[in-house]
């Protein structure tokens, strides 16, 4: 429903192809494919880094939601509303009870469309993971570093804004797969000779379309090293 292009895929294939086997590690029945199917397999997992690299992981969606998330956290932290009470609302529903009861300027930008820009970025396969991973699941810690950034390049809290999506696994690869011998092998990381290695490129892809972004709510020149390091060393 994005209007893109992306991705023509044998659905009918795949599909036909899904047969129940016995899983070569468990013995237990599981869901796996027929190796006819690995073509519609590789057009699927293709069209889902399409996906995460133009639509949802693009850099203007991921600003919009950077900035949802902080206008959120934001209301909760100071009574605004309740995290219990979040689910009964829709995006617009709980955009227009802030605008009632605290109006932000982050919240007539994202109304206004007036999204952050982007002041840095770096895509995860430059990135030592380990030592950044946490921006992606500690929202707590995440707005104190994003406080601190802003301050030290005289922002206003909630001018600066950190986005690294959530690990996700694009596409599960390593599954049991049925040979034209008759034998059930599940894909793995060494992959088969003449075929492409699924598990490794799912793999490759994910981390060529993962980047870790610095928004700021209007263009500012910012030094990438000075942040990197301190995200970084963030205890």
């Amino acid at each position: 429903m994005c209007g893109v292009p992306y991705g023509e895929i044998d659905v009918d294939r795949l599909t036909n192809s899904m047969v129940i086997v016995e899983d070569p590690d468990t013995g237990e029945s599981t869901l796996g494919v027929q190796e006819k199917a690995l073509s519609a397999l590789e057009s699927l997992l293709f069209a889902k880094y399409q996906m995460y690299r133009n639509v949802y992981w693009h850099h203007a969606v991921r600003s919009a939601t950077a900035m949802y998330k902080r206008l959120v956290e934001d209301a909760v932290n100071t009574r605004v509303i309740d995290v219990e009470s979040l689910a009964r609302y829709t995006d617009e529903g709980l955009m227009h009870r802030f605008e009632s009861e605290r109006p932000t300027a982050l919240l007539a930008a994202l109304k206004e469309r007036r999204l952050y820009k982007r002041a840095a970025e770096w895509p995860a396969a430059d990135l030592d993971v380990d030592r950044v991973e946490w921006i992606a699941t500690d929202r707590r810690r995440v707005a104190d570093a994003e406080n601190e950034l802003a301050e030290d390049f005289a922002l206003a809290p909630g001018e600066l804004l950190l986005d690294y999506p959530l690990k996700t696994q694009m596409l599960g690869l390593d599954i049991p797969v049925l040979r034209r011998n008759g034998n059930v092998e599940r894909l793995t990381g060494e992959g088969w000779i003449g075929t492409i290695n699924l598990p490794s490129l799912s793999d490759e892809l994910y981390r060529s379309a993962r980047w870790l972004r610095v928004y700021t709510a209007k263009r500012t020149s910012l030094d990438p090293r000075r942040i990197l390091d301190a995200l970084e060393r963030s205890p």
